[in-house]
């Protein structure tokens, strides 16, 4: 990957590895009884489906935080539909294929803004408030990139949480998406 990139494709390459890595995620968590899936871990949420839940949590914050200011262009509008949260430890779903099937939106909705977010609009400036309601104004390029950091962070404990009970989610780094030159 050149380094004078455009920041788009880098915005493309971490919405395709995010959802890459949450596919694996959920499939070795599919392979888990359920009880192994709430059982506290002594993770930051606790459990694998907690965790889980934050991450659901956190992505529906900041895409309906982004959406007032994704264009119909974007194709985006379903950001908007997404549910209020008012806490990063709320439970969106019990149950993993209910919180799968909301997975699969969110990372849609990630891709899609990655391929429509071009970089002129990439280092425009958003206003937001956080959970707190103190006002933030940052790019949103690297608005995009903590989002995805944030999913590797918490992802990083779940691959944790697995090996604790014998599951190997195997290659998990980011290079084994980056194109050779």
């Amino acid at each position: 990957m050149p380094l004078n990139q455009p920041l788009q494709s880098h915005v493309q390459l971490m919405a395709h590895y995010n959802q890459w890595m949450n596919q694996k995620i959920y499939d070795a968590a599919a392979n888990l009884p359920e009880e192994t899936l709430k059982e506290n871990r002594g993770a930051f949420f606790g459990s694998i489906l907690a965790t889980l839940n934050h991450l659901a949590v956190a992505d529906t914050i900041w895409l309906k935080r982004l959406s007032s200011i994704f264009p119909p262009a974007w194709e985006l509008e379903d950001a908007k539909q997404l549910p209020h949260i008012q806490a990063l430890d709320t439970t969106l779903f019990t149950d993993l294929t209910s919180l799968r099937d909301y997975r699969h939106k969110l990372d849609a909705m990630l891709q899609l803004l990655g391929n429509k977010a071009q970089d002129e609009a990439l280092t425009t400036f958003v206003t937001y408030s956080d959970t707190k309601g103190n006002q933030h104004n940052k790019p949103l390029f690297s608005l995009l990139m903590h989002i995805f950091n944030h999913q590797t962070h918490h992802r990083g404990q779940i691959t944790t949480l697995f090996s604790q009970v014998g599951v190997d989610v195997g290659v998990t780094d980011l290079n084994a998406l980056v194109p050779s030159t």
